[in-house]
């Protein structure tokens, strides 16, 4: 069974940068990409950032200028840097990794306040 355990969550003010961490209970070079999902409160969860076992990166046009994604593979940790935050980054981040299945973290609350 994988398990995805994210941290690194919180509140942090408008402009302000966090860094989420998901640490994998298995290598991180047997899954083919990883990432990181949100769900704002009412919204679907959606697409925030991947990175693929050789190291090509996907963003979400909202963060593309301000968020930056890598991968650690000696500490099976995925990391997302999150720079500029802005009130609508406000969500529940999952990490996710894809192995002919999906596996999901449980899930870090971001808040973001003005």
């Amino acid at each position: 069974q994988v398990q995805l355990v994210e941290s690194g969550g919180g509140l942090v003010q408008t402009g302000g940068s966090l860094r989420l961490s998901c640490a994998a209970s298995r290598s991180i070079s047997s899954f083919d990409r990883m990432g990181w999902f949100r769900r704002a409160p009412g919204n679907q969860r959606e697409l925030v950032a991947t990175i693929s076992r050789t190291g090509i990166t996907n963003f979400a046009a909202s963060v593309k200028d301000r968020f930056s994604i890598s991968r650690d593979n000696a500490e099976n940790t995925v990391y997302l840097q999150m720079n500029s935050l802005k009130i609508e980054d406000t969500a529940v981040y999952f990490c996710w990794a894809w192995a002919n299945d999906n596996y999901w973290g449980q899930g870090t609350q971001v808040t973001v306040s003005s």
